[in-house]
């Protein structure tokens, strides 16, 4: 059963120790004065060392990287970083609230979760399954397997427990309380099957003129004010970024048809799709199942890839499907309906051995120019010198930074944000698709801004605002004369579109109206084909008329009531849990130093 443990210690890893990659991502280990008992946070006074964060970013990145196959970039450790980090402070408070409540473990609740309620990770290990499902008996002689204790699996899942179980204790008692009443249940039903479909006209803001809705200082400052918290942002940065991409030849795509054509040969002569799929898949995610996608309808994929799937027949493989991710091989496994079970294998398109070297020397030769450097000049020299264009872009703390063609420009974000300084440049950053080098031209730093810098975004509001209220006398004479003649009429009178929408429901987002809006509430409030008084939403007024409207089907809901409530029921559920521990989060003082560690390593390497 050796083979098992690497499950066991995955999922122990993750959910028991937690983790964060300060050590990869930062330069901090041997470079600074950072020790094992160096503190990276406190939590209600309760430290958080180094230490503990070092052991689990080694195991969090090579899991990471093992379930992706491939390296990660700087912006997929942050987020990884930045999960673990909020659950390891999450543990600690919860940990305070389980003193509170006076919630222990006892050994026997633990033998008894270990012999019938093994973690999911370990449900999931293929070793543990017979035809693809948790098998119980394999899993009891797992646990009784003298390897099992021998290579510490028992200790493991006793810690696992140790942490699971009262965490499990809280949450049942934190919503023991959550009930859905009949009522309730009709409410949801009726947002989702009550239709209507009305004819609107809409006074645009921009019918009015700015000088007639002018915003004084004192009117812009007591919007802030009185929404200060409203204002808060995340820092900004602007970069210059230099690409080298990875440019794909048709000789490169037509390599990688041939390789999918001879795996199809070699499947149809007689080797399984599913050792295939395991073998060459690029998909490793899949490829380890054997190519399973899984079952469901339309939707799923992009659209190349679903056509070839809903013309197979059950059991038929397809010809080579070529997607933006490479060439596929799809195998329908079996159809009800839209529902598809099926697999595949894909083999991505890669540069050949000469053209991947031919970009690797000019990457090589733009690191060697500019890759770390101090002085923004070299940034600039190096651009001419190769003859790359100059890329400018504005990056959103916390966010994956986009080129103007909707482009992922991968690492630079996270780069920009952990500790770089204005004039700076990144080392070379490696990507798929091409290498980046990045030069930090300006940052500002995240939190409530000042009133200057958002002066313009509330004078916009406020005027916004001041507009829409200029324009209900007009949509209230529209209003009037449509009650005497038609609202075609008064709408072609006025020479203003008259719009009809399609059948919607409470939650749905109609053009013109938009999504939980004044009007989309009017539309099921309003009497037929009365015409209405002006509605004013944040982005118009609104005069309409009801013209059709299709009540839910009340034995509908009660055939499938029960089922519902139980959906329901576990999704409030879910957010009462969420909401408790966020507003533990909230209300506690954490004290998260890892910036500063950053700040300080990148100092101490320079």
């Amino acid at each position: 059963m050796r083979s098992s443990a690497k499950y066991v210690f995955w999922f122990v890893a993750v959910t028991f120790i937690g983790g964060f990659l300060l050590v990869e991502t930062s330069g901090l280990l041997g470079r600074s004065a950072v020790t094992a008992t160096t503190v990276v946070a406190e939590v209600n006074g309760k430290d958080i060392l180094y230490q503990t964060f070092l052991d689990a970013s080694q195991q969090a990145i090579q899991q990471e990287e093992q379930r992706t196959a491939r390296g990660l970039t700087l912006d997929e450790r942050q987020r990884v970083e930045d999960r673990a980090f909020n659950q390891l402070v999450s543990e600690l408070l919860l940990e305070d609230e389980y003193l509170k409540r006076g919630i222990r473990v006892t050994n026997e609740e633990i033998i008894e979760a270990a012999k019938y309620a093994p973690p999911p990770q370990i449900m999931q290990a293929p070793e543990l399954q017979t035809e693809g499902r948790f098998d119980p008996e394999k899993y009891q002689r797992f646990l009784a397997s003298p390897a099992t204790r021998q290579q510490g699996m028992l200790t493991q899942l006793e810690g696992y427990y140790r942490s699971e179980i009262p965490r499990q204790k809280l949450f049942a008692q934190i919503a023991s309380d959550v009930y859905v009443t009949d009522q309730r249940l009709w409410s949801a039903w009726r947002d989702t099957r009550d239709s209507a479909q009305v004819s609107f006209v809409s006074f645009d803001p921009t019918r009015v003129a700015d000088a007639q809705a002018s915003v004084s200082d004192g009117e812009a400052r007591s919007r802030y004010e009185a929404r200060v918290k409203q204002y808060e942002r995340p820092g900004r940065a602007v970069v210059s970024v230099l690409r080298v991409p990875r440019l794909i030849s048709a000789g490169d795509s037509a390599i990688a048809r041939a390789r999918v054509e001879a795996l199809r040969a070699e499947i149809a002569g007689g080797v399984k799709f599913e050792d295939v799929a395991r073998r060459e898949s690029g998909d490793t995610v899949s490829g380890s199942r054997g190519g399973d996608l899984g079952r469901g309808s339309k939707g799923r994929f992009v659209t190349q890839f679903e056509n070839a799937a809903y013309a197979l027949s059950p059991g038929q493989m397809s010809q080579a499907v070529l997607t933006p991710f490479g060439y596929h091989l799809i195998k329908l496994d079996s159809r009800a309906g839209d529902t598809l079970a099926l697999r595949h294998i894909l083999i991505r398109i890669a540069q050949s051995d000469s053209s991947a070297t031919r970009t690797d020397r000019r990457a090589d030769s733009l690191a060697s120019l500019a890759a770390s450097a101090e002085s923004p000049a070299r940034f600039d020299s190096a651009a001419r010198a190769l003859g790359i264009p100059v890329e400018r872009y504005t990056a959103i703390e916390g966010e994956d930074l986009m080129d103007a063609g909707g482009r992922y420009v991968p690492s630079v974000s996270a780069w920009a944000f952990q500790g770089a300084r204005p004039g700076e440049s990144s080392e070379l950053l490696d990507s798929d698709d091409a290498y980046y080098l990045a030069r930090l031209d300006s940052i500002s730093k995240g939190g409530v801004q000042n009133f200057e810098s958002v002066r313009a975004e509330i004078t916009r509001e406020v005027r916004n605002e001041k507009k829409l209220l200029l324009l209900v006398p007009e949509a209230q004479q529209l209003a009037s004369a449509a009650t005497t003649s038609s609202l075609e009429d008064a709408a072609k009178a006025r020479g203003m579109n008259l719009e009809t929408s399609q059948l919607f429901a409470r939650i749905s987002t109609i053009p013109g109206l938009g999504r939980a809006s004044e009007a989309v509430g009017a539309a099921f409030t309003l009497p037929l084909a009365t015409v209405s008084a002006p509605v004013v939403t944040k982005d118009a007024v609104i005069v309409m008329r009801v013209n059709l409207r299709k009540d839910a089907s009340r034995a509908e809901w009660e055939a499938q009531k029960i089922v519902q409530r139980q959906t329901l029921l576990q999704g409030l559920r879910e957010q009462r849990v969420r909401d408790y521990v966020d507003n533990l989060r909230k209300t506690a003082k954490v004290d998260d130093k890892r910036k500063e560690l950053l700040s300080a390593a990148r100092r101490t390497a320079s």
